[in-house]
């Protein structure tokens, strides 16, 4: 923890807790977001970019410390992909509640290609890929549902 690298792929500690880390870290990303929607839009979604890139090696270099690719503490990639997911939210409890549980399901279940990709693509950007997917998927489900619930 006294590496800055280590600090964020550890998502402030969110990662070192014994059960779940991955949802710690998602329950983590949601202030995160909060403070980020202070700032103008564009700078929301250059913001995600870089978390993102920036991800990449942080998530290498931990992983390489750990001497195990993708060990269940490091939860940066939860924390910034559920953001981009929370970009797409409607500004409401119940939709968070919602994009939450739909991004833990499609992060732990992993629905093709997602399983397919996780296997395949290491390296921090292996560790980052799997859980964009995921946002991606939630982001997904999200639009239908919201669309479901304006025309019935």
């Amino acid at each position: 923890m006294r590496q800055p690298s280590h600090l964020l792929a550890f998502g402030f500690g969110s990662g070192l807790v014994p059960f779940a880390p991955g949802t710690a870290a998602t329950l983590i990303a949601m202030p995160l977001f909060l403070l980020l929607m202070q700032a103008p839009e564009l700078v929301h979604y250059t913001t995600l970019a870089v978390l993102f890139v920036l991800g990449i090696p942080i998530c290498a270099k931990t992983n390489a410390a750990l001497g195990v690719f993708d060990h269940r503490s490091i939860v940066w990639d939860e924390i910034v992909a559920f953001m981009l997911v929370l970009e797409f939210t409607p500004a409401s409890p119940e939709w968070w509640f919602i994009a939450f549980l739909l991004f833990r399901l499609f992060d732990i279940w992993k629905p093709f290609p997602i399983h397919y990709y996780d296997m395949r693509i290491k390296g921090g950007f292996g560790v980052m890929f799997d859980d964009l997917l995921a946002a991606i998927y939630s982001i997904a489900g999200l639009k239908g549902l919201e669309w479901l619930t304006m025309h019935y």
